[in-house]
């Protein structure tokens, strides 16, 4: 008889256990997409910082603002592949449109006032 209930205790054990695990798992799952969330807008914006930096010092068209653009757009396709979404330094936000091309060092994007200088030009 002893045996029946050391079977039933184990049996409710391993249920109780189950249960927990699925708790945990459900928990766990939206704070780990949360920090690799926050990870890839960390990595945006080292690459925004780095895209900046190299036209401020080189100048748009400079090979180094084309590399750091390229580091920059693989940085938003990678977020954009994960989450259908991209990090804007700028606005401080989540974006849902894949308009990223704007900060394009070859199409004039400014760093330091954060918008085009072919567009200003247009208007005057």
């Amino acid at each position: 008889m002893n045996s029946r209930r050391d079977y039933t205790k184990l049996g409710k054990n391993l249920v109780a256990a189950a249960m927990l695990s699925v708790l945990l798992a459900y928990v766990a799952v939206p704070r780990s997409q949360a920090d690799d969330r926050a990870k890839c807008q960390q990595r945006v914006e080292r690459a925004q910082a780095r895209l900046d930096d190299a036209i401020r010092r080189y100048g748009g068209n400079s090979k180094q603002a084309i590399n750091s653009w390229h580091q920059f757009n693989a940085e938003n396709e990678r977020c954009w592949n994960l989450y259908h979404e991209w990090w804007s330094k700028n606005d401080h936000q989540w974006r849902k449109e894949r308009d990223w091309d704007r900060y394009d060092p070859s199409r004039g994007y400014d760093a330091n006032r954060g918008h085009d200088h072919d567009h200003d030009q247009d208007r005057h």
